[in-house]
């Protein structure tokens, strides 16, 4: 059984490289993937929800408040940078308002060399991971929110089609290279272009009365890097507790995670949550079961292709049984695409429902309205099943888990 299906896998991934080399326009990477992502789950809601479900919380643990992210695909960015923030604020140190679109930019410029590598075969678009984040903050450090907004173009949102639109065209035309021979001047071009549109980066500033630059402010004040994290993500046909391939598109780096079973991923949000550490949850949210509106997500005993019309209606009025997760029901629902790498957000906290079943606390990135004013309720069933990946701070994995990475 394992056998075949490791086969399958093996072609399915290859599938997938190819798809993420030769499809410039898949839709996480779209110009307005956002926006048509939000706009998707606006029918999955419930006027009942609100008195159906009744929280009550287990841990709350500190971050800073709900952003926006507008009219951007850069949900990693924001809960990545949320999860920096409360790393700092378990660490001691005084909360600070990061700027999740100075990590963005440095990205797309980190990106944008592999593109032209590639001769343009790679995904392009706002879209990207949760190391992204720290491989930044190592490579680039990191702003206060206040010295780079990315708001340079007149608007109070971000708004990036038109310059996703103009940095592409931009790449793609360098990469028809009609000269016979690139020069290295593209490169300082394509960051012209991101000073036009997100503002340039200041070489040196004040931050509460001491000279910095991005770099000895990640160094002195935020003082993290990427080795304090692991990305996690379970792949069943892959091999366990092994670094494995993250064959998502928004992986544009090629990077490897950690692969765990499916009880694992909740198992170590949970050990991590009592810890005191947050967790950067990637995931799927295009199911019908997922609802932005009412701020809870689960996964129903029947599909819903399966369901009656009076079953659809009343899926969110409150509490209902779920399936019953398997590493094989995870692995074939990411095989055929019913799972998808679709967004990010960060687990703060736990909570449970008036029948006791326990629900994870989330973050979003949507602004605040919803009936949870910008949180989501999430059962670990949710989590084992659509989750594409989650990053932590090594110190919050159980022992079990962190004895078999450092084997």
């Amino acid at each position: 059984m394992y056998i075949c299906n490791s086969i399958i896998y093996k072609i399915l991934t290859m599938k997938r490289i190819f798809i993420v080399a030769m499809s410039l326009f898949m839709w996480n990477s779209s110009l307005f993937a956002q926006d048509d992502l939000v706009n998707s789950l606006s029918k999955n809601k419930s006027e009942k929800a609100k008195e159906g479900f009744k929280f009550t919380t287990i841990i709350n643990l500190t971050h800073n408040p709900i952003k926006n992210q507008g009219s951007s695909g850069t949900c990693w960015s924001y809960s990545g940078n949320s999860f920096i923030e409360s790393e700092m604020i378990k660490n001691g140190k005084q909360p600070v308002d990061l700027s999740e679109i100075y990590t963005a930019r440095c990205s797309y410029i980190e990106k944008a060399k592999n593109y032209v590598k590639m001769h343009g075969n790679l995904s392009w678009g706002d879209g990207g991971q949760f190391h992204d984040v720290v491989n930044m903050l190592d490579k680039y450090g990191t702003l206060p929110y206040l010295e780079y907004t990315g708001l340079n173009y007149g608007t109070k949102i971000n708004r990036f089609g038109e310059m996703q639109a103009a940095l592409k065209g931009m790449l793609d035309g360098i990469i028809k290279n009609k000269n016979g021979k690139l020069t290295k001047n593209w490169l300082p071009a394509f960051i012209a272009v991101l000073d036009t549109y997100l503002g340039k980066v200041p070489e040196k500033f004040y931050y509460q009365g001491k000279e910095y630059t991005p770099k000895t402010f990640a160094k002195e004040v935020v003082g993290l890097s990427s080795k304090d994290f692991i990305e996690l993500s379970s792949i069943a046909v892959e091999p366990m507790y092994e670094y494995v391939f993250f064959p998502v598109p928004d992986n544009w780096n090629f990077s490897y995670t950690f692969n765990v079973k499916v009880k694992d991923l909740t198992d170590v949000i949970d050990h991590a949550l009592k810890e005191g550490y947050t967790v950067g949850w990637a995931t799927d949210v295009s199911e019908k079961y997922f609802s932005w509106r009412n701020g809870v997500a689960f996964v129903p005993e029947k599909d819903y292709a399966d369901m009656s019309r009076k079953e659809r209606k009343e899926l969110f009025d409150s509490p209902k049984k779920e399936r019953v997760i398997t590493d094989e029901l995870r692995q074939e629902a990411f095989d055929n695409y019913t799972t998808t790498d679709d967004h990010g957000m960060q687990i703060v906290g736990l909570a449970k429902d008036q029948n006791g079943k326990e629900y994870y606390i989330v973050k979003n990135s949507w602004g605040t309205k919803n009936d949870h004013k910008g949180y989501l309720y999430v059962t670990k069933a949710y989590v084992q099943y659509k989750t594409t990946a989650i990053l932590l701070n090594k110190k919050g994995l159980p022992k079990n888990i962190a004895k078999k990475i450092r084997k």
